[in-house]
């Protein structure tokens, strides 16, 4: 979508009725939305989630959809801690065919060519990336990428892997590393720059700590600001 569309979709507001919710893994849950036909958007990109059954300080956050558009469901997954924030615990409060409301999806973390591409995921990053990978799938093109997606999460937790593991096994063209520590991390880089340099996208998504620091990372590699694509996750 281009500047002007975003702004479009960010102006129009949607209530999503939950269809239901569940734990992924320990501390991390999923909440599936009913998706309005005529809402559309490209794999990757977030929304601006508002809590609407209560009055909170802070009722709006950005939220990566976790589901791609073929799926049918808006789908939201995130960490939840045993001392949340009002937005979250209100999140949790949440049962079958209650409301929040969502202005877009909008953004530019989505893949735009079929240039090779290294997806770096850092825990609950790895949302916008699991949507991607199902919209290939779904759209059957798997052959026609080169995609390397290296996840990181120190708990070994690895949300979504059964789904990440049956994509990788389907196709030759796209791989997964799971990785628990920032050494191995840039290990994996420096194999994956070293063989595709500039001529690559680099995707970066979690905590906003990990996304710039890797994002410097590969600034120092000599990869190319414009090859780097970056969504933080800002804690609340």
């Amino acid at each position: 979508m281009g500047l002007f569309q975003d702004i479009v979709s960010m102006f129009k507001k949607r209530e999503l009725k939950l269809i239901e919710s569940y734990e992924e893994s320990n501390g991390v849950y999923s909440f599936l939305f009913e998706k309005e036909t005529d809402v559309t958007w490209k794999a990757g990109q977030h929304g601006l989630f508002t809590i609407t059954h209560k009055k909170i300080k802070n009722p709006t956050r950005p939220l990566s959809v976790a589901s791609s558009p073929t799926e049918n469901v808006i789908k939201l997954t995130m960490a939840i801690s045993d001392n949340p924030s009002e937005f979250k615990n209100a999140m949790l409060e949440l049962n079958q065919g209650m409301k929040v409301s969502m202005s877009g999806p909008v953004g530019s973390f989505y893949l735009q060519d079929n240039s090779p591409s290294l997806f770096i995921a850092g825990g609950i990053g790895i949302t916008p990336f699991r949507a991607i990978l199902k919209q290939i799938e779904a759209e059957g093109n798997v052959s026609d990428k080169n995609i390397h997606l290296l996840y990181l999460d120190s708990k070994k937790s690895y949300i979504f892997k059964d789904e990440l593991d049956g994509l990788a096994n389907n196709s030759s063209s796209i791989s997964v590393t799971y990785l628990d520590s920032r050494d191995d991390l840039h290990e994996e880089i420096d194999k994956f720059v070293s063989l595709q340099k500039n001529n690559a996208k680099y995707f970066v998504a979690g905590p906003k700590t990990m996304a710039d620091s890797v994002s410097a990372y590969l600034k120092d590699s000599h990869i190319s600001k414009r090859n780097i694509k970056k969504d933080a996750f800002f804690g609340y």
